[in-house]
């Protein structure tokens, strides 16, 4: 595996959750890293200001749906809201953040040389049909439904930068990332983990949609980013779709309860009608990664939520408000 130090790295969407996260990671391993960034839902603030380490971090605020050109040496592509509250506030966005974005940003790594790291989402096998789902699986996908500008996007993305690498020479890794959660999420960020977190704090009710017997599967956020690096810097993951995602199952019920324990509260929980086309399981098969990368995840759920926990109420002593949207 090659260093990350000296490298130039480019993050898209390095103004997000995971994107802070990971420009963080490359900065600590000594790479000189732009962040790209519409701000659509991501904020430079105090929490996630990607500067400040070693002085080699630069902002560019950009639409990758206009193209661009950047030169370096790595690109890890994470442009595109993740929680169906923001993906579905501006669906015609979102589909053309995740397709005309990967076009846009494809030909300029094949122009300028560099790997590519395509962040893909677990949501591309939609309400699955076979579980645990492996990278083999076609999946289940409403191709009308209100999360189908993400879950069809994220394929039409794969689609293009797959033929791009056969076509031309793409250097292309794809990680299917499957639920990722942790300190530095936005407060609103409207998925299970977060929601419980926020509701436990203000002592509401916990909204479980449902019965809760749906399943989701928690990553860490600093697991998955090790992932995204290790995809980056192992030769062997060059035209690879790896699914990185944690493997231990949980339904989202147990996950409430979790929160609860955790956090050292007693509230209710209120249960509310299923949203359309909820996947009711969602588990990865990660033997390929684990194969090609040796990589797993390494924190377990109660570790990940005190994180949580203690960062949203920080946050949350300090006055931070939701977003607009």
């Amino acid at each position: 595996m090659m260093s990350l130090e000296g490298k130039k790295c480019i993050v898209t969407g390095g103004a997000g959750f995971v994107g802070t996260h990971l420009t963080r990671a490359l900065l600590r391993q000594g790479a000189v890293v732009t962040v790209v960034d519409d701000l659509s839902t991501g904020h430079l603030n105090t929490s996630a200001q990607p500067t400040g380490e070693q002085g080699n971090a630069s902002f560019i605020q950009h639409d990758i749906c206009q193209p661009i050109d950047l030169r370096g040496d790595i690109l890890f592509n994470l442009a595109c809201p993740a929680s169906p509250k923001h993906y579905q506030r501006d669906p015609l966005q979102t589909w053309k953040t995740s397709v005309l974005g990967a076009m846009h940003l494809g030909e300029m790594a094949v122009e300028n040389n560099l790997i590519f790291v395509q962040a893909s989402t677990s949501e591309v096998y939609g309400d699955p049909q076979v579980h645990p789902q492996s990278e083999t699986y076609w999946g289940n996908v409403c191709t009308k439904g209100i999360r189908a500008c993400y879950d069809e996007g994220k394929r039409a993305a794969e689609t293009y930068l797959t033929d791009l690498s056969r076509m031309r020479g793409l250097d292309l890794r794809i990680a299917r990332i499957f639920n990722t959660y942790g300190a530095g999420m936005a407060i609103d960020d409207g998925r299970a983990v977060s929601n419980f977190a926020l509701q436990a704090l203000q002592g509401d009710p916990l909204t479980v949609f449902g019965d809760g017997s749906q399943t989701r599967s928690l990553c860490y956020v600093h697991d998955l980013v090790d992932g995204l690096i290790a995809m980056a810097l192992n030769p062997s993951a060059r035209g690879e779709i790896m699914n990185l995602g944690n493997p231990r199952e949980h339904t989202v019920r147990e996950i409430a309860d979790l929160v609860l324990e955790v956090a050292g509260l007693d509230v209710a929980l209120e249960f509310c009608p299923l949203p359309q086309h909820d996947p009711m399981r969602r588990c990865p098969d990660i033997a390929k990664a684990r194969r090609v990368l040796g990589w797993s995840p390494k924190i377990e759920i109660h570790e990940g939520l005190s994180l949580l926990i203690t960062d949203f109420k920080a946050r949350l002593a300090a006055g931070e408000t939701l977003a607009p949207f």
